[in-house]
């Protein structure tokens, strides 16, 4: 067996195990500040959000789990929620807190100066938690919007001094078996500090609290010309990279589908985990997309996501390593870099439909999807009552 036959070989072994995570709230109806357009056929409910994304699943055979946003995903009997996800060949994965659209978090959620507002999302986190346990879900992420608009609104120091109170206590209440995730935003909503505006900020809370407090990188939530791949890298020799959210940004959070934007950044994150061994399942790294559909079909558009990170993924896992090493080594500039573009040059789509086939599912996902009539189906079905979007 050639090394270049050895590579093909362990790229398709490493892509049947990994996963994607799927996000409920990409399937409901969503928008910018500016407008919210409605499709036919989105989800009224978290149980036809979940049976949304299993039609994702099914054709890609990648995305097994479905993350919830609560309060957007409340429900009467979570238990039961789980069992109609496991019914539909998907489990329910990390638990998203929601401390940025009540009035009373208009000045701070965790950080916020009054106590009483602190308490109510404290209690918001460990209501959360409840959920984590009837779904057997067992990652908490907690992302805020806390932070100020204009110099001396409020004390800098004081606000991360109630942060670290307030993360104390909901990582107290946590059980042996679950963990906390904590991601940062440079900015907005708040323009002059974000509270969590960093990785080492988020980092630097995350080993106050312990073990089981990671970092979650946004790949949207960055300054323009911001080296991701360096802080990923950063992350995982500390080992705490605990989620990645996939998403793609123009501007600013734009949530759009990953790859979108730059495709040869995604390889070199994508190159970047498949080098510290991160992809593994048991590697404590849960990839997810984070992104909001505003424009195109809501299923089609988390396929199409799900294919778009297995091509970068596909790609870094071909690049010859040890080609790579030895050019480094001696030094060979142009060599290094030869061996990282051809492997991001290489078309992997033919590989990636073979493997498809080889793991039972069809070649062409959406496609396949296309010819199901599932949207059609659905955009008959779900007529009348609130559909489920941003904010619901």
């Amino acid at each position: 067996m050639t090394a270049s036959t050895q590579r093909i070989e362990a790229a398709k072994a490493a892509l049947r195990l990994q996963t994607i995570e799927l996000p409920s709230w990409a399937f409901g109806n969503s928008g910018t500040r500016f407008k919210v357009f409605a499709q036919q056929g989105v989800p009224r409910d978290p149980y036809e959000k979940i049976a949304d994304a299993a039609q994702v699943h099914q054709y890609t055979g990648v995305a097994p789990r479905v993350s919830l946003h609560i309060p957007w995903d409340l429900v009467d009997d979570f238990s039961d929620l789980a069992r109609h996800s496991a019914d539909l060949g998907v489990s329910i994965g990390m638990i998203n807190s929601n401390v940025f659209q009540d009035d009373d978090f208009m000045l701070g959620s965790l950080t916020h100066p009054d106590a009483r507002v602190r308490r109510k999302a404290i209690d918001h986190h460990k209501q959360c938690i409840d959920v984590m346990r009837a779904t057997g879900s067992k990652d908490l992420k907690v992302w805020l919007a806390d932070g100020l608009n204009y110099p001396g609104q409020d004390s800098i120091r004081g606000r991360q001094d109630r942060l670290a109170d307030s993360l104390q206590e909901v990582y107290g209440a946590l059980d042996e078996d679950q963990h906390m995730v904590l991601e940062y935003k440079f900015f907005e909503p708040a323009f002059y500090i974000t509270d969590v505006p960093d990785w080492g900020t988020s980092l630097l809370h995350c080993l106050a609290l312990g073990d089981r407090a990671s970092v979650v990188l946004d790949t949207g939530h960055h300054a323009p010309g911001t080296n991701i791949e360096f802080i990923v890298a950063q992350l995982l020799r500390q080992g705490r990279l605990g989620a990645f959210d996939f998403n793609s940004r123009f501007y600013a959070d734009d949530d759009l589908m990953v790859g979108a934007a730059d495709p040869f950044q995604l390889f070199r994150i994508m190159h970047e985990i498949v080098q510290a061994g991160a992809l593994a399942p048991d590697s404590g790294v849960n990839f997810m997309l984070d992104q909001c559909h505003n424009i195109e079909p809501k299923i089609p558009g988390q396929i199409r996501s799900v294919m778009n990170v297995q091509e970068a993924t596909a790609k870094a896992l071909l690049v010859d390593a040890e080609a790579l090493l030895a050019a480094q080594q001696a030094g060979d500039v142009l060599g290094a870099h030869g061996v990282l573009m051809d492997a991001y040059n290489t078309d992997v789509r033919p590989f990636l439909a073979e493997l498809r086939s080889e793991m039972g599912l069809e070649q062409d996902p959406m496609a396949a999807f296309a010819a199901s009539g599932y949207a059609e189906k659905v955009a008959a079905e779900r007529v009348g009552g609130a559909q489920a979007g941003w904010g619901a």
